[in-house]
């Protein structure tokens, strides 16, 4: 047989065995090589110059299109110019009025707007880490984040003034300065600050200013929840901050997309995503102060928006509105985010248009990150070897009674099988650090996971359980410890703890996170031991959590119990608690509910779990 005639003979055959064995083999190479080539640019343009940070890719965006528009707030717009203008500003003044230095940390206490942005690059041209303070955040959850970045300057929104004024004899004792992001203070012993900017110099910050800062230099502190109980400082280096625009770039975003960010600034998705990833692009990035259901489309039309961030919450949010004539009326092709539930995401897909979901899986402080560039529905992204040589992982098995990793006989980890969840770990390496975090070297340990495979290798503990099936597509399933997420917040179960039981009628409490059906993530809820003598006060226990904790931290059910169950070495049982949840024709133990309209805990009682269960009774 002629040679081309086998060849005409073998290609269909190749493409067939391709199709049966491979079916993902083009775009699992394809994904490889724009990592791996994205890898290549930010480690050419180190070594082109030890100082290269993102500071330097914003300044490339504003020599290329400085009348590109880079941020749509409201009705303000803002060209890449404009914001470059108004960062220098901001460092003239920052530098002038408070002293601050290259090294000198600086707190943000702000929502989601412009000066958001324009202050963080000021703080970028004078060498100065950014800690991104949570604006839910209060009173001893306040200090303590604070303290744990060491700063020495505070800025914060003048409508945030009681929360400032709380804490202020404590911080002025440290010898912090603050201000408001205003052109007059209410407060003594605050001072304002954007009139001091408006007056400041548009000169270009000399880089002498910044000069010696390496991708080990800290760039940003931002702050993720533990099971200490408190937040936790998070080190965001200058080359964690120049990778990180890496989940965004390799969704697809380019200079002529319009990406809507709704989600706060002080979380690695909207800042170190969302607003880095635009300027990798050049794109245009459009704020939102806080996620809309109802304004959501009528933003994505009004601002010709492209591409949006999400988590799973909100695109449920916008599936349960009426349905409209003109929903599938937009230009969105793109939503980035993570924590979307199969079915909603199905849901979204059909009623609002063939979006591409870029869902992804990635921490705050992790080193290892999934992207779903194959459209798998349910799936966070893909495992194959080419991806394991660039970011080393592993699922081990987890003893969730001990709540630690399983060894065998010799001490070492022991690897899942496909289709089993693990524990996702990933190697710690020169090329895929973990910087740890800020103000507590005890934390950093805890994350570090020592003798897994061989003596002597070290990994990140994610502290997350994924599951990787037969064809290798990677789905998260659950978290582990302290800590659930609700809202799009992760919630500590011990600080919790700690402001429950800190109420006169309450000798301990156990606080858990319980699936709600038709809802994402976990709510709170605690179960309490009286002391002896006393009865529940549902008022009171109302004015304690509403006075000390966010809302989405509030413990929406209470459960009393004559005593607490505690494993063997005297950890709180809470896996049976969680399986049981909050049904009152299951419990027999007393059940309570967070009522807000009557501002009080109220007895649980099968109307109300109905209507939970009916999506009547809004949580």
């Amino acid at each position: 047989m002629p040679f081309t005639r086998k060849a005409l003979i073998g290609i269909p055959l190749l493409w067939m065995l391709k199709r049966i064995f491979f079916p993902y083999l083009w775009q699992d190479l394809r994904f490889f090589f724009r990592v791996a080539g994205y890898v290549r640019m930010i480690e050419r343009e180190v070594k082109r110059c030890a100082s290269f940070c993102m500071l330097d890719m914003f300044l490339k965006q504003v020599s290329i299109r400085p009348n590109h528009t880079f941020i749509l707030y409201q009705d303000q717009s803002y060209t890449y110019k404009e914001i470059d203008l108004k960062s220098n500003q901001a460092a003239w003044a920052l530098s002038h009025y408070a002293k601050v230095k290259k090294g000198d940390c600086v707190a943000l206490f702000l929502g989601n707007e412009p000066a958001y942005i324009w202050i963080w690059l000021g703080l970028a041209k004078l060498g100065c880490p950014m800690a991104c303070m949570n604006y839910n955040i209060r009173s001893k959850s306040f200090l303590h984040c604070f303290k744990c970045c060491k700063a020495k300057v505070l800025i914060a929104a003048p409508e945030l003034k009681a929360a400032v004024e709380e804490v202020l004899a404590d911080l002025i004792q440290e010898g912090v300065l603050v201000f408001y992001l205003s052109r007059d203070s209410p407060t003594r012993g605050v001072q304002s600050l954007l009139d001091k900017v408006e007056f400041a110099s548009e000169d270009p910050i000399p880089e002498s200013y910044r000069s010696g800062s390496t991708v080990k230099t800290p760039a940003l502190y931002i702050y993720t929840s533990g099971t200490t109980g408190l937040p936790k400082a998070a080190v965001i280096t200058q080359g964690r901050l120049l990778i990180s625009s890496s989940i965004s770039t390799l969704s697809g975003i380019s200079s002529n997309d319009v990406l809507y960010i709704p989600l706060p600034l002080y979380h690695s998705a909207g800042l170190m995503i969302g607003v880095r990833g635009c300027i990798q692009q050049g794109a245009t990035c459009v704020l939102r102060n806080k996620f809309s259901t109802s304004q959501f489309w009528n933003d994505c039309r009004k601002y010709n928006v492209t591409a949006f961030q999400y988590i799973g919450e909100i695109l449920r949010y916008l599936c349960n509105t009426p349905k409209q004539d003109n929903d599938k009326d937009h230009h969105v092709r793109l939503a980035v985010g993570n924590g979307l539930r199969p079915d909603i995401w199905k849901e979204f897909i059909n009623r609002f248009g063939d979006i591409h979901i870029c869902e992804f899986y990635a921490a705050t402080e992790g080193n290892s990150f999934f992207l779903n560039y194959t459209r798998k529905i349910g799936a966070v992204g893909r495992s194959n070897s080419l991806l394991r040589r660039l970011r080393p992982f592993e699922l081990i098995r987890y003893d969730i009674e001990k709540d630690e990793p399983a060894r065998d006989a010799a001490g070492h980890c022991v690897r899942v099988a496909r289709g089993e969840t693990g524990l996702l770990i990933s190697k710690i390496t020169m090329t895929n650090p973990f910087a740890g975090y800020a103000g507590d070297e005890s934390q950093t340990e805890k994350k570090r996971l020592r003798n897994v495979f061989e003596k002597g290798d070290l990994y990140f503990n994610t502290g997350d359980l994924l599951m990787i099936d037969q064809q290798g597509f990677i789905f998260f399933q659950d978290r582990i410890g302290d800590t659930f997420r609700w809202k799009g917040e992760n919630v500590a179960t011990t600080e919790v703890a700690d402001i429950v039981g800190m109420t006169d009628f309450i000798e301990e409490a156990n606080v858990y996170g319980v699936p709600v059906p038709n809802h994402e993530g976990r709510i709170g809820m605690v179960s309490i031991k009286l002391k002896e003598g006393e009865s529940f006060d549902g008022d009171k226990l109302y004015k304690q959590v509403t006075d000390y904790l966010p809302n989405y931290a509030r413990p929406r059910f209470v459960r009393i119990q004559d005593f607490i169950e505690v494993t063997g070495t005297y950890k709180q049982r809470k896996v049976e608690l969680v399986k049981e949840g909050f049904n009152p024709l299951t419990i027999n133990d007393p059940l309570y509910f967070l009522e807000e309209t009557e501002k009080r805990y109220k007895p649980m009682d099968p109307h109300i779990y109905n209507s939970i269960l009916e999506k009547k009774l809004k949580l």
